[in-house]
């Protein structure tokens, strides 16, 4: 099975080829940069690079993984757009991962562990993973002041590996059910807001 893997929650522009096999997966081609104004502008490029590295086409493709955050709206929506209209247009399924969860999925971690990325406006997002990878609490977005202390094991503005955004979506590959709405995992509210109703102005 090719899978293409793709992820703008974070910083980094991410896409990737891997070939997902039942007792293994294959990274075949990985294009990542970190540049957070960037998302719109690379991640096309990066998806066409990295299908020409593996020596495949969009055509061959069986699936998609996309991070669906949590992460800001504006680089979030440009790999969450670009997952559905290829999904559409290849009609292959588009699965979605928690992008943290993708990072979790590539730590060897002694213990419970914290994978944190930046929120912006002074605030992270994080979620809290035991020694296996397994998520025990999150997402959320917060102050690094009130985070728990008690985790020792930090992964701090990492950004998901195609590999790891492949194996976090784990059985859905292979399950044969529909995937999942890809529903944006935001946490807070948009900085755009639409603006309230116009002001009645009277004439004395």
């Amino acid at each position: 099975m090719l899978v293409l893997a793709i992820d703008t929650a974070t910083s980094a522009v991410t896409a990737g080829v891997v070939d997902v096999r039942s007792d293994r997966l294959d990274a075949l081609a990985e294009r990542v940069t970190v540049d957070a104004r960037a998302h719109g502008e690379l991640l096309t490029p990066h998806v066409m690079d990295a299908l020409h590295e593996a020596g495949a086409r969009l055509d061959h493709l069986d699936a998609i993984v996309c991070g669906v955050g949590p992460g800001p709206y504006t680089g979030l929506r440009a790999g969450m757009v670009t997952a559905a209209a290829l999904s559409h247009a290849l009609d292959i399924p588009a699965h979605p991962v928690c992008s943290l969860d993708a990072i979790a999925a590539a730590v060897d971690a002694d213990g419970p562990f914290l994978v944190i990325t930046d929120a912006r406006r002074r605030e992270v997002y994080w979620a809290a993973y035991d020694r296996a990878g397994t998520r025990t609490d999150g997402p959320n977005v917060d102050r690094p002041a009130d985070l728990d202390t008690s985790f020792t094991e930090r992964v701090e503005h990492a950004h998901p590996s195609p590999r790891g955004l492949v194996r976090a979506a784990g059985e859905a590959l292979f399950s044969g059910e529909p995937a999942a709405p890809l529903t944006p995992l935001y946490l807070r509210r948009p900085d755009v807001a639409q603006p309230g109703a116009r002001k009645r102005v009277t004439v004395p």
